[in-house]
């Protein structure tokens, strides 16, 4: 029972995040804004399993997320498959100290890019929906505020828990006598 606990850690921790993206604890917000929680478990996956497999499960982790919140017309998936490939593109560095800044600056990057992608569909949309600038222009503000606010966090973050999701990955991986 033990060994395949140990081997599966990686997927039993893959269920989490859309029971954290669910329960959205505010004591970890910022301005309302909660941090990518996708981002932090799609990282340290891609980056051992490369980037085939980061775009396959930012596909998954897309269509999950995406079917938690079906009054939305928006989607996260682009932005999560993007990530999972970049993120696999990035190779493992053996220095521990840098490899955790590491961590916050590019799920900071991860995070802009799938903030700015779900603003872009919000945009285009309400462009298609009416003539008017005035409206799109005064809602760029607060989203880039959001944008920011979930840059921020996701940064901060980042260090502590994609650290241990990477030990976590890659302890279910070892073999087991």
């Amino acid at each position: 029972m033990n060994k395949f606990f140990t081997k599966k850690l990686s997927i039993i921790s893959f269920i989490f995040i859309p029971i954290i993206f669910l329960w959205h604890p505010n004591w970890l917000g910022f301005l309302g804004v909660q941090p990518n929680w996708p981002l932090f478990w799609l990282l340290p996956w891609s980056m051992i399993k490369g980037p085939i497999n980061g775009l396959i499960f930012g596909l998954f982790l897309g269509l999950i997320l995406d079917s938690l919140t079906l009054n939305e017309t928006f989607t996260q998936i682009p932005g999560l498959i993007i990530c999972g490939f970049l993120f696999g593109r990035i190779k493992l560095h053996s220095d521990i100290l840098l490899g955790h800044f590491r961590y916050g600056l590019i799920c900071s990057f991860g995070s802009f890019l799938c903030g700015t992608l779900y603003v872009l569909q919000i945009l285009f949309r309400n462009s298609l929906d009416s003539n008017s600038l005035d409206s799109n222009s005064l809602m760029l503000i607060p989203s880039v505020q959001n944008i920011l606010a979930e840059v921020f966090l996701t940064g901060f973050f980042a260090p502590f828990i994609c650290s241990q999701l990477l030990r976590m990955i890659k302890f279910s991986r070892r073999k087991i006598k």
